[in-house]
């Protein structure tokens, strides 16, 4: 089963330019990893979310951010998140993952 917002994200932006990569990304990654039983999907969203936050990975936030509120995780849970990982991953990277999570979730409520 292939999740929706990867399928179309994905596909759309790259499809024809590395069609092999998105095979991966749908198959793979979201077809056989994130379907593992052993880690819910919410479970799955934390960590993802934390090791972006982590990783300073600001590009792939948003979407993440996106997965994880429609795998359970709410807009409050999610700022918490960043804002313990600010002691452990450093205040810069916190700083800029909650300007992204900001800006993700008010463009979410513009809608």
């Amino acid at each position: 089963m292939k999740h929706k917002l990867i399928k179309s994200s994905v596909r759309e932006s790259i499809g024809d330019f590395a069609p092999a990569f998105v095979s991966y990304t749908e198959d793979v990654l979201f077809g056989d990893v994130w379907r593992r039983s052993e880690l819910s999907l919410r479970e799955r969203s934390l960590i993802t979310v934390a090791a972006l936050v982590a990783g300073e990975h600001v590009n792939q936030l948003p979407y993440h951010l996106k997965l994880a509120k429609e795998n359970g995780i709410s807009e409050e849970e999610l700022v918490e998140v960043i804002t313990q990982l600010a002691f452990y991953v450093g205040w810069p990277r916190a700083a800029s993952a909650i300007q992204v999570a900001k800006d993700v979730f008010c463009k979410d409520k513009e809608r």
